[in-house]
């Protein structure tokens, strides 16, 4: 994925109807709060909806959407999952669903395996390898989504 690409999120889940007037309880996965700002879009696989207002609520936010007026309106979006494009601060951000199955290579251009997992480490995650390496994401240098990850990694790492 080229670093002008906006990759689509998934950034929260309608839980259910809240109150009478077709507010719902929204379960934001991110920490990125303007993602339910006025007049912001996201998307559903029922199709775009446009947030009017919100407000946070314990853990979670209370949600008006446009031409939702009802608990009945409400009740009827109850599960949706809620996606939005990457903002722009995001652009160069290594998504963790963007490597497993990517082949990687080092700088050389030689195959050095593919990725099967994603290992946390303090200091930086590690590319688990089928061929047993791990590899350090900050070696990484370009991220074709699932397809091809190159590296630049210090000598005798693969050995």
């Amino acid at each position: 994925m080229s670093a002008t690409e906006r990759p689509t999120l998934e950034v929260g889940r309608i839980i259910k109807a809240q109150g009478l007037r077709g507010q719902v309880l929204v379960d934001l996965w991110t920490d990125r709060h303007e993602r339910l700002l006025a007049g912001t879009q996201l998307l559903t696989e029922r199709g775009p909806m446009v947030v009017t207002a919100s407000a946070p609520h314990q853990q979670r936010f209370i949600v008006s959407f446009e031409g939702v007026f009802t608990r009945e309106d409400a009740e009827r979006l109850r599960g949706l999952v809620l996606s939005a494009p990457g903002l722009d601060d995001e652009r160069d951000v290594i998504w963790i669903d963007q490597l497993f199955g990517a082949e990687v290579y080092d700088g050389a251009g030689v195959l050095r395996g593919v990725v099967t997992n994603v290992e946390a480490n303090p200091a930086s995650d590690l590319l688990v390898l089928d061929s047993g390496a791990l590899v350090p994401l900050t070696f990484v240098t370009r991220v074709e989504a699932n397809q091809r990850i190159d590296v630049d990694v210090p000598e005798g790492l693969f050995e």
